[in-house]
């Protein structure tokens, strides 16, 4: 997206080859963590320098309007620069900043969201009020869900992710940025499925049983969720494996499997299949309560979604009178977070499942003023309008991709009197305001950092109409 974008800014062909090395002054971060340099007037990305470097480069791919390059040596180093605490960082590729000081992160995630808008705007950004990101006390142990493949090496299971542009799977033992419950159960269940000598799936013979192991845990609760993802249907051991589970970590109150036998990048087939304790975990944030089951989408970091929800809330400045549209809802965390201050909530969503999960946590929490609905936003909503019910405020939390076009239009009809977008994608995020700038204006941008040490950043940005 951004390498797209970038291009377009210069029509020089690249003057460079792969394997040569050449010195590059970087300007800024790129929108994948990646530093940003000039070289005869072609755009260089080059992974792991920082903003105000000088450095050697070589080039790794040259493309006709871009190069990607690596560091041969840093000749100016930044005064932001740290080394990272993961000894795995640079083959991991999960996290892209920790090379970056945490002050420094949250600076250049302001910067992302301004250069984004800078693409769209021009000159009129500078007129913008871009708030200071606003960060985490402490940037580390905060996803509360691991996802790791599995494999064999030396004879022993291990499980982690695949390598940054390649098909190794590094082993992680510990990851720093994950819940201390997550690793620690996942590193036994890696020793169970070793003790028991349960098939591990082997992606190139296509032969094996277990695939990843996904563990969940309740920030709040405690609570914590094992999901097996298995390429066949049967898993080998079933018993014996939820024997040692329930022995040795009593902590783990839901087992379940998986079943994905597709060839398919996709972690989660369709069926799940309920093997131990609970269907469902519970999770709290704020004053409302939440159960996860194995496929539920919730957000990663519940520290941080508080900080963001309320910032929601800040920006739909409610008085009680209002009528709120929560666009793509899921499971109503937004919707039921704003309806205290409401009139009345109405979300949709295109799952249906999370839209029975919408209503059970609005049953659940006793709130009356709420609605929620199966189907497109775009198609939803002029039906409401039409039978008197107009929205005063919306809301929309759209995935990386942004907001639907059709929607985009049915928000330029309606014409809520305020719009609040939160983004997780910069990117997207301006090119939508673009197409609703003709009738909304920018009061602020306040950005979200929701994933430290890597290159992502959320942002509540609340555009009132002309």
């Amino acid at each position: 997206m951004k390498k797209q974008h970038e291009s377009n800014r210069t029509q020089t062909a690249m003057a460079l080859q792969v394997g040569q090395t050449f010195p590059l002054t970087i300007k800024r971060l790129g929108i994948n963590g990646e530093g940003v340099g000039y070289f005869k007037r072609g755009v260089v990305f080059v992974q792991g320098a920082l903003p105000g470097e000088e450095v050697v480069a070589e080039a790794t791919k040259v493309h006709p309007k871009f190069a990607e390059a690596k560091v041969k040596k840093i000749r100016k180093k930044s005064g932001d620069r740290v080394n990272p605490p993961c000894p795995v960082y640079d083959q991991c590729g999960g996290c892209q900043l920790q090379h970056l000081s945490y002050e420094g992160q949250l600076k250049e995630k302001r910067d992302i969201v301004r250069q984004a808008f800078e693409r769209y705007l021009g000159n009129e950004t500078v007129k913008l009020d871009i708030r200071e990101t606003i960060g985490m006390e402490d940037p580390w142990s905060y996803r509360n869900k691991s996802q790791f493949q599995t494999g064999i090496r030396n004879g022993k299971v291990i499980a982690g992710l695949y390598g940054l542009n390649s098909h190794n799977l590094i082993d992680i033992p510990v990851c720093i940025v994950q819940h201390p419950e997550c690793n620690k159960v996942t590193d036994e269940i890696k020793k169970m499925l070793d003790e028991l000598n349960i098939s591990i799936y082997d992606e190139k013979k296509r032969r094996g049983s277990v695939r990843t192991i996904m563990v969940r845990v309740g920030f709040q609760s405690g609570e914590v969720q094992v999901v097996i993802v298995t390429a066949t249907r049967e898993l080998p051991k079933k018993d014996q494996l939820i024997d040692l589970i329930q022995q040795k970590l009593p902590q783990v109150k839901s087992v379940v499997q998986n079943v994905n036998d597709q060839e398919t990048s996709l972690v989660f087939g369709e069926k799940s299949i309920h093997l131990s304790g609970e269907n469902v975990i519970k999770e709290t944030l704020g004053d409302l309560s939440y159960e996860l089951s194995a496929r539920t989408f919730f957000q990663l970091n519940p520290i941080q979604t508080v900080k963001l929800y309320d910032e929601a809330k800040k920006a739909a400045s409610l008085t009680g009178k209002e009528n709120v549209v929560d666009a793509y809802c899921g499971v109503g965390t937004i919707g039921l977070w704003l309806s205290d201050e409401a009139k009345e909530v109405r979300g949709m969503d295109v799952i249906k499942e999370s839209i029975k999960d919408a209503r059970m946590n609005a049953k659940r929490h006793g709130k009356t003023n709420t609605h929620f609905e199966t189907g497109k936003a775009e198609n939803v909503l002029p039906t409401w309008i039409n039978k008197g019910w107009k929205p005063d405020v919306l809301v929309v939390d759209p995935p990386r991709s942004g907001c639907d076009e059709q929607l985009l239009a049915t928000i330029v009809k309606a014409k809520p009197k305020t719009v609040v977008y939160v983004s997780c994608n910069p990117s997207t995020l301006a090119k939508d305001y673009q197409r609703l700038s003709k009738l909304y204006k920018i009061q602020y941008i306040q950005p979200v950092d929701m994933f430290p040490q890597t290159s992502h950043v959320e942002a509540v940005v609340k555009l009132m109409l002309k």
